[in-house]
């Protein structure tokens, strides 16, 4: 299905899958997929009201691709040449064991190069000779010498990483006819929402799923195809018309949510793209207010100004601050709007930051679980041992590591033989003892009582809360560390998690993001790509300049289509209120800079917009308004 901005398409997917329910489908054989635990947590809830089941076991499966591509290989490990209880790297494992296989001294740009490189293999579905066959650059055979490396070294720690969770299923489904048969079997019918989304390999895990009957719903829109940087290609809406050429098209094209003046706006902007399918969206709401576009002389009168303005919609309506979202090309936007909306004392929060789960202090109490699971995982073993830091610094690790080599053991398992370690110095040895001992006590609870029990005691059996308050020098830092530890242990304990501690430790690699509350009574700001799928009744666009949007590297490179369609998905997102703003002079590397009005404002219908200056009389009214509105909030806060 074709499903333009605001149609409804989650709604097609879990009316879809209470369908198939009611015509006689077993759930548990209904997969539904998306791209984020966000959406999927979502679109479950959604489907439990609509088939009101409680059942544990008769439920449709709804997750992310890197979620079905972990149960996959947890059922078929051995197929992959992995043990049970295998471990999942997440970027920062990626990084740290690339950073040990590349010459001393890697620059982290060039690091982070070799990593994508190596990504956009797996993406590819080349094995490192092929992707040493395939090199064409002197960084590209130094990505491909590294992947042959790193690829052993994954399989010495009977690990896999994001892009391997994707990878190695579909390498098994599609050299196993009957594995593949299988597992379709398994999976009678599929469901994909936001399916331009897909990258080439993501498109052939599900192609291998289907097989030659596709019996799969997607619902996708090419004009919000906004992620070209991370492998999404549109063009997979046009392989499956290929494939499949039994399978209907069918276009969604009335909009639900946006006042009619912005869904025109947004439709005569992206009519300016090349389309794979044609499509016109319509909407029987009201026509909205004119779109306001502000004209403001630099970047911190921009911010002034949004801030004011927020402050004056949310007073003149009372909507609650959550109904307020300020959109922007790249995070370092949200400086001046920050300090902005501190000062009028508007709520705000910045989606997007570091999430719960990359903090240092999560980061390494998990470390000490997915140990605990697995004794072969080295970047879980070289981050616990330092969580809290025991007598054991580099030069014990380094000579344990060669030790380890030698014997073609993992570190942890290493330090378990007290052979391996008598050939260490007394004191980090003694000090490994006690360290392998724990974890061994650690492991037999969890064993024996689960994730819960396991939960209960790892910060006091660690000592990781006195760590923290030995190494705090900010009152406020310790107490915001202690609380992250604390919702850590809830979560962990809570029972969201299902099956045996190495279950556990590879679904905390996918499920992790997902597992913090969303803001509450807040303005949101967020850059544009973190704003798919959501709306907002009042929308403030920053930033509407050339070389910020569109970005001056997206028109060198070509990309223009893709930041116009960037651009529409953050239009798309105003329900009602819709606000555009540029500033004429930037500062850059210490130095004023003219700056000029994006290209895309022109590209708007100009009888919809309420352009700054164009306008005296209106601009005048509207100060009047505005200032009126001003006053009247002083006098309330004075009591007058």
């Amino acid at each position: 299905m074709l499903a333009g901005a605001g149609s409804g398409k989650t709604r097609v997917i879990t009316e879809k899958i209470a369908y198939l329910v009611r015509q006689g489908m077993a759930p548990d054989r209904i997969t539904a997929i998306t791209f984020t635990n966000k959406a999927a947590r979502e679109m479950s809830e959604r489907t439990e009201r609509l088939l009101a089941r409680a059942s544990d076991d008769r439920r449709p499966r709804i997750s992310t691709f890197h979620a079905l591509g972990l149960a996959f290989l947890q059922v078929e490990h051995a197929r992959a040449g992995l043990r049970r209880g295998f471990t999942v790297f997440d970027a920062d494992d990626t990084l740290a064991q690339l950073r040990d296989l590349l010459p001393a001294g890697t620059k982290a740009d060039a690091l982070a190069t070799i990593r994508a490189l190596i990504s956009g293999f797996k993406d590819q579905g080349l094995d490192p000779e092929a992707a040493l066959a395939a090199a064409r650059s002197p960084r590209e055979l130094d990505a491909a010498n590294a992947y042959a490396h790193y690829q052993r070294r994954l399989a010495a720690f009977n690990a896999v990483d994001f892009d391997d969770l994707i990878a190695r299923p579909v390498a098994l489904l599609e050299a196993d006819a009957g594995l593949a048969a299988a597992w379709r079997e398994r999976i009678r019918y599929l469901l994909v929402d936001e399916y331009q989304d897909t990258n080439a390999t993501q498109y052939r895990l599900l192609r291998a799923l289907a097989g030659p009957g596709g019996a799969m719903t997607v619902v996708g829109d090419d004009d919000q195809s906004i992620y070209a940087w991370r492998g999404a290609r549109p063009e997979n809406l046009l392989d499956l018309k290929r494939d499949y050429p039994a399978l209907a098209v069918i276009k969604l094209e009335q909009n639900y949510r946006c006042a009619q003046r912005i869904l025109r706006a947004a439709n005569r902007l992206i009519a300016n793209n090349p389309h794979l399918f044609e499509k016109r969206l319509w909407s029987e709401a009201p026509e909205g207010p004119p779109i306001r576009v502000l004209r403001c002389a630099d970047d911190q009168v921009e911010a002034e100004r949004v801030a004011a303005e927020i402050t004056f919609r949310q007073q003149s309506t009372r909507a609650p601050w959550s109904e307020f979202c300020v959109l922007y090309r790249g995070n370092h936007q949200s400086r001046a709007l920050e300090q902005a909306l501190r000062l009028a004392g508007v709520p705000y929060r910045v989606v997007g930051g570091t999430g719960f789960f990359e903090r240092a202090e999560v980061k390494d109490l998990l470390a000490w679980v997915r140990l605990i699971a697995n004794p072969d995982d080295d970047a879980a073993f070289l981050r616990a041992i330092k969580a809290p830091p025991r007598e054991v610094g580099a030069s014990t690790l380094e000579k344990l590591g060669e030790v380890a080599a030698a014997r073609h053991l993992a570190l942890a398992r290493t330090a378990m033989d007290p052979s391996a370690r008598r050939l260490l110095a007394a004191r980090p040895a003694a000090a490994l003892a006690e360290f392998v001992a724990l974890i061994e006590r650690l492991r037999a609870l969890a064993e024996s009582g689960g994730i819960a029990a396991l939960a209960r005691e790892l910060v006091p059996a660690t000592g990781y809360d006195r760590h923290l308050r030995q190494q705090a020098s900010d009152p406020e830092v310790l107490k915001w560390k202690l609380a992250n530890v604390a919702e850590l242990v809830d979560w962990l304990g809570s029972g969201s998690l299902r099956g045996g501690i190495g279950e556990i430790a590879a679904q905390i690699a996918i499920l992790a993001g997902g597992a913090r509350d969303e803001a509450g009574n807040q303005v949101r700001l967020m850059t544009m790509h973190s704003a798919k799928g959501l709306e907002f009744r009042f929308v403030h666009v920053i930033g509407c300049e050339e070389g910020v949007l569109p970005h001056e590297s997206s028109v060198e490179e070509g990309r223009l289509d893709e930041e116009r369609r960037l651009f529409y998905v953050a239009i798309t997102r105003a329900k009602e209120h819709l606000t555009l703003s540029y500033a004429e002079s930037k500062l850059r590397f210490g130095s004023r800079i003219r700056a000029t009005p994006s290209r895309f404002l022109a590209e708007l219908p100009q009888d919809d917009l309420a352009i700054d200056g164009a306008d005296p009389e209106a601009d005048a009214s509207a100060r009047e308004e505005r200032a009126r509105a001003h006053l009247d909030r002083l006098s309330a806060m004075f009591g007058d």
